[in-house]
């Protein structure tokens, strides 16, 4: 076990001298990006295509002219009723009479009644740091940017009758990450069994 030890603190030693080195290239850490693939690129973009439909006015079709389809665009789900309820009920779970007028009347008639839920984000992930403390798992910074939008259209006999939408315009975010052992962590375990 002492020779592990001498030879962990031998490695610790060169990484951190190299470390120091290479403190300066931060460029050569990974970067991510997550981003749902639907109509906008940008949150201001999905908020004004929102504001553009008009319940009681919006027809379907006027929604697939928008591109707004499940079965064309991507990410586009389509809610029956029961998924419908579900998620409209969250804020007023125990009194359906709290729900817009219209949506009550579209849900209790025998009409067809159902809603389009878009859900689309975009988050940059950018590794910022010390290159070698990054890649031998010592020490990660993750910086998080990006933005989120989600809407919900409840459609009534062809016709736009409610809509709902929230949002985060500016998402700044940071992960840090630090394991002293390094690339050794998951093996501490099971060097103190021994």
């Amino acid at each position: 076990m002492a020779k592990s030890i001498r030879h962990l603190a031998a490695v610790l030693g060169i990484i951190t001298t190299i470390s120091m080195g290479l403190s300066g290239c931060a460029s050569l850490l990974p970067t991510a990006k997550e981003d749902t693939k639907t109509l906008w690129h940008s949150y201001s973009e999905a908020h004004e295509m929102y504001k553009k439909i008009v319940p009681g006015q919006t027809s379907l079709n006027e929604l697939k002219t928008m591109g707004i389809d499940p079965a064309v665009t991507s990410n586009v789900s389509l809610l029956g009723e029961a998924d419908m309820l579900r998620r409209l009920l969250v804020a007023f779970p125990s009194d359906i009479r709290l729900l817009d007028k219209n949506l009550r009347e579209c849900m209790s008639s025998q009409h067809e009644c159902f809603a389009y839920e878009i859900e689309q984000n975009h988050r940059d992930r950018k590794r910022t740091g010390n290159v070698l403390l990054d890649l031998f798992n010592f020490k990660r910074h993750t910086d998080v940017s990006g933005w989120q939008f989600d809407t919900i259209f409840v459609i009534g006999d062809g016709i736009v009758i409610y809509k709902q939408w929230s949002g985060k315009p500016n998402i700044q975010q940071s992960e840090d990450e630090s394991n002293p052992l390094g690339p050794f962590q998951n093996m501490a375990p099971s060097l103190i069994k021994r």
